[in-house]
């Protein structure tokens, strides 16, 4: 799957669950949608970007 699938997906689906418009969706932050998905309590930490760059290497 690519990222523009995952997206549309996403998208789809905060429309559903958030009653989000498209718009709504494409203006949040990553922190955003975590903030409004993850459970009450629990926080998202952001990826490490070396790890990141260590896993998905430029080609």
């Amino acid at each position: 799957m690519t990222f523009a699938d995952s997206a549309l997906r996403l998208s789809a689906l905060a429309a559903h669950w958030l009653h989000w418009r498209p718009d709504d969706f494409w203006t949040a932050t990553p922190a955003e949608l975590a903030a409004i998905l993850l459970p009450p309590g629990e926080t998202h930490a952001p990826p490490d970007l070396d790890d990141l760059m260590e896993r998905f290497p430029d080609g």
